[in-house]
């Protein structure tokens, strides 16, 4: 057994069966894609430091960043903080003046008219805020610090109603979902075309609505090592796909097949089927525009790892 692992390495595993001793591999396990099929990159940052203060810095952009179900927690979380904390400081002036012990006393004038304990100055808070104004419930003219405690409440219903709601709508209008529309092939070919070896693919828009300034770029990302022995895991390198012709300028109203020359200046020149079939890296298509409807950029990924050379034309998927 010492013998035979020294032979075919620590990987393989001796298996008995009924007719003969067969040497297998473990199947090899499927690699991490650095960006994932529906676009998210798969990269984790960490040991910068002070990374947690750099979020907080652009509060704006992480609340728009988070998932759905963080953003509409901290959105009912912020809101009902908010509101208790400015009806307890009504109920506080109310306390502090004695309004509460003259609730129905007619004679006397409270800070805030009808306000008898905290439920009622809740309320007298939610009618500000909202404007709703039923009437009931309302400051009188003898009461400084209420007048000030109107307007603070005034300014910071403000910048919490802008802050929320904004985020909320740019999260609601993001084009992210415009992606499920966009197809792309699910296996991207090699084959002749005009007399000339190209890589292929084809992308399509299954929605009416048109794509202006639509754009494509590819980038293959794959590690080497420089002539000084520096080794880059994650080297990122243009494949032409018509940038000196226009053809990356896509008029997208059917389906298009776009086109990689492997010329001298391709990054597959060199390689063979082989080569082609176990080496390790991705190629990645970032496809933007303009989305028609709402006028709002678009940008979509979407990756393949290694090509199947084959002489038939890359299918629609």
């Amino acid at each position: 057994m010492a013998a035979l692992r020294r032979k075919f390495g620590e990987d393989y595993q001796v298996v008995n069966t009924s007719q003969a001793t067969t040497f297998t591999a473990p199947v090899k396990k499927k690699r991490q894609r650095f960006v994932e099929k529906n676009g998210r990159c798969n990269v984790q940052h960490g040991n910068l430091g002070g990374e947690s203060s750099r979020y907080l810095t652009d509060l704006f952009t992480t609340l728009v960043d988070l998932k759905w179900r963080w953003n509409m927690l901290i959105f009912i979380l912020t809101y009902t903080i908010a509101w208790l904390v400015m009806a307890s400081m009504w109920w506080i002036i109310a306390y502090i003046r004695g309004d509460l012990n003259h609730g129905h006393d007619a004679s006397y004038t409270p800070c805030v008219a009808n306000v008898y304990n905290f439920p009622s100055a809740f309320l007298f808070f939610i009618e500000t805020e909202a404007t709703i104004g039923y009437g009931y419930r309302y400051i009188t003219e003898k009461c400084p610090e209420g007048i000030i405690l109107f307007l603070f409440q005034s300014l910071l219903g403000s910048i919490v109603d802008a802050f929320l709601i904004g985020c909320m709508f740019i999260k609601m209008s993001q084009p992210k979902k415009r992606a499920e529309t966009l197809m792309f092939s699910q296996e991207a070919v090699i084959s002749q075309r005009d007399g000339r070896l190209c890589l292929m693919f084809r992308v399509g828009n299954l929605r009416n609505s048109h794509m202006v300034s639509a754009q494509i770029r590819c980038k293959v990302i794959k590690s080497r090592q420089t002539p000084e022995g520096e080794f880059l895991p994650l080297d990122q390198c243009e494949l032409d796909v018509g940038f000196g012709t226009g053809a990356d300028q896509l008029f997208l109203v059917s389906p298009l097949t776009i086109c990689h020359e492997i010329n001298p200046k391709s990054p597959f020149f060199d390689l063979s089927q082989r080569s082609l079939k176990n080496d390790q890296f991705e190629i990645v298509v970032i496809l933007e525009g303009i989305v028609e409807t709402t006028g709002e950029d678009y940008g979509g990924r979407v990756p393949t790892g290694p090509l199947p050379v084959t002489p038939s034309q890359p299918l629609l998927c």
